[in-house]
């Protein structure tokens, strides 16, 4: 089957049935998720417990808080790349053991050394985003385009999970195994390095892009369940093959600035809600904060809620309008969250009602956004992609809260301290991010629904001889 094109190899690929093969991949990154999610979030119980026990500063906490932000911002850009040049699996693996040993050497930290608990939260962030960053291009680029909106928009809803493992295992475990015990739970991402390691394969599209046709030959034959002479060898070397340069994201700036744009004002929105909602709750309310935190588990609900409605609606409705109306659903709610927040509704706080239906909406984006950006890109620039929107997610963690203290005169990133007057001014600053998000989906947005992932690059070279390709013919 000589003068095959990898688009031939992968048209058959794309008729994979979603066999053993490919759930045990979707569970393996599915855990992924979990657990890395899990090393990241559950800092904020340690800080917690930590905080009066080292009588840490201000300055201190703020350190140790944001430096796993800071880490996984550089870990997202250039393990972006480097999984770009390098492939899914080998990035992927190394991010969870980045992750798991930062994790375990949190549990060993002298008392009061800070100074080190920062570091490691450092690159426990840099793991975070090196292991999650290439494990979504690789979901992306496994499932079958029939599939994979739907498949690809379910597998965020994971990431949500990490969040409620870390607040139900410091729940259950700070008291019996102290915060030491529950930080060097954190090594969990090791064992499922380790798997995914020994059962999950690189991307064919990956391989196929890169010109290394006899090992994607080779994992399609095994994928199918077909002998290898069945299935096509291309003899056509792409154009241009997956590099690590983050510069050739710029060369399509409208893609470019949709990713920022949508990332980074999904992220603003979210955290100014998440950091600053269960403080606003308690002033407006004027009830304890552990009742406003009670509040929030409902909040949180309302975020996990929309993903699965957004998993549920893509595959009828596309990506692009769905992102429209996702966006604007969060400029409407945050908007009257803060226009209504002294009212009662059946005696409920109808602004918590409607800080519920905002995380509905901005955590349900999430789910629609994270996959079309590899898919927007492609597969040559895909993981770069996604690295790009994951350091604009962190990016927006920072500047969101930060944001929302210049608006009600605090510099407190921590424990905010608001105002009644600032509270409107708050929401509508969310809401602004969040219309920005809806506006970029419509003058910058594209429909990747039902459409086959490419290599990114449409253009081939004729390349007679596959023995030069490292490949070898039927």
């Amino acid at each position: 089957m000589q003068g095959q094109t990898s688009d031939d190899l992968l048209a058959l690929f794309d008729t994979a049935p979603l066999n053993r093969r490919y759930w045990v991949s979707f569970i393996l990154l599915s855990a992924l998720f979990i657990v890395e999610f899990f090393d990241f979030l559950v800092v904020g119980y340690l800080l917690a417990v930590l905080a009066p026990q080292w009588h840490l500063t201000f300055g201190q906490s703020a350190v140790m808080l944001y430096s796993g932000g800071v880490g996984a911002i550089l870990g997202a850009l250039i393990f972006g790349g480097l999984s770009d040049a390098w492939g899914r699996k080998s990035t992927m693996i190394i991010g969870t053991f980045i992750c798991a040993a930062s994790s375990g050497l949190m549990g060993v930290v002298p008392s009061g050394a800070w100074e080190v608990f920062a570091v490691l939260r450092f690159f426990i962030g840099i793991g975070l985003t090196a292991g999650v960053t290439p494990s979504l291009a690789i979901q992306v680029e496994l499932t079958p385009t029939r599939r994979r909106t739907f498949l690809t928009s379910f597998y965020l809803v994971f990431a949500s999970a990490g969040g409620f493992l870390a607040s139900a295992v410091s729940a259950a475990l700070l008291e019996p195994l102290g915060w030491r015990g529950v930080a060097m739970l954190g090594m969990a991402p090791a064992l499922v390095g380790v798997l995914i390691w020994v059962y999950v394969p690189e991307s064919v599209r990956w391989l196929a892009a890169k010109g290394r046709f006899t090992e994607a030959r080779a994992e399609v034959a095994k994928h199918l369940g077909v002998p290898l002479q069945s299935v096509p060898l291309p003899t056509q070397a792409p154009a241009t093959q997956p590099r690590g340069r983050l510069s050739e994201l710029y060369q399509q700036p409208s893609k470019f600035w949709e990713t920022i744009i949508i990332w980074g004002g999904s992220s603003m929105a979210a955290y100014g809600v998440y950091l600053w909602g269960p403080t606003i709750v308690a002033m407006v309310l004027s009830v304890p904060v552990p009742q406003a935190a009670k509040y929030f588990v409902f909040v949180t609900l309302g975020g996990v809620t929309g993903k699965l409605v957004v998993t549920a609606l893509a595959p009828l409705t596309g990506r692009r309008w769905l992102g429209v109306v996702w966006g604007l659903g969060g400029v409407a709610a945050l908007a009257a969250a803060g226009y209504y927040s002294n009212v009662l509704v059946g005696g409920l706080p109808a602004m918590v009602i409607l800080l519920c239906a905002s995380t509905f909406f901005i955590e349900g984006g999430f789910a629609n956004f994270a996959p079309y950006t590899v898919e927007r890109y492609g597969v040559r620039l895909g993981a770069r992609a996604s690295g790009l929107g994951q350091a604009a997610n962190g990016v927006g963690k920072i500047v969101g809260p930060l944001s929302l203290a210049l608006i009600a005169g605090s510099s407190n990133l921590v424990s905010p301290q608001a105002t009644s007057n600032a509270v409107l001014p708050a929401y509508l600053f969310l809401a602004f991010c969040m219309l920005l998000v809806g506006l970029s989906f419509v003058f910058l947005g594209v429909e990747t629904h039902g459409k086959a992932m490419g290599i990114g690059d449409e253009d081939v070279v004729s390349h007679p001889d596959p023995v030069a390709l490292g490949t070898r013919a039927p």
